[in-house]
């Protein structure tokens, strides 16, 4: 497995892989998430122009997972990670965290953070083994609150969700 920057040709792959990914979503409940729109190509290539969206890819260099992030109150905020349900439960995932980690330590982030659904098996418990740690509302950051606004408007807080941090 090999990760590298997001290239411009595989922006509409990665919102494929994104469906292929929230699929899971609807075996337990929430079928809303998985029918959920990821996006645009458009709304990628900027993170990718950013040289903040990153693909692990298989043997033939062909993207299985991807992670974009941007910078907010000083950390790397982690917008989307996702693997291809072929792909799971290699540690793709972690790579990607990791690879994000490094990053962000060489341009002088603090920490990692991310908000997530609190009591989804691959969300919430799998970053807590991760290293990250629920913040409390007044830990939130200004940013992670504009972020957390944002999602509850777009009905995201139908289920718990959560802020996540982990330090570099």
């Amino acid at each position: 497995m090999l990760i590298r920057n997001a290239r411009d040709d595989e922006l509409a792959l990665l919102l494929d892989l994104e469906r292929a990914a929230g699929a899971s979503f609807r075996e337990i409940g929430m079928a809303e998430i998985a029918d959920d729109d990821p996006g645009s190509p458009a709304e990628l290539a900027g993170y990718q122009r950013a040289g903040r969206a990153w693909v692990a890819t298989d043997d033939t260099d062909r993207p299985i997972a991807y992670l974009i992030a941007e910078p907010v109150d000083g950390n790397l905020h982690i917008e989307q990670v996702s693997v291809h349900p072929d792909w799971a439960h290699r540690g793709i995932g972690r790579a990607l965290l990791e690879h994000a980690a490094a990053v962000a330590a060489e341009t002088g982030a603090a920490a990692l953070t991310l908000t997530t659904f609190r009591d989804v098996p691959w969300n919430g418990p799998y970053y807590r083994r991760l290293g990250f740690r629920y913040l409390t509302e007044a830990e939130e950051s200004p940013g992670l609150r504009r972020i957390r606004r944002h999602e509850a408007e777009h009905g995201l807080d139908r289920w718990p969700r959560a802020c996540m941090r982990r330090e570099i």
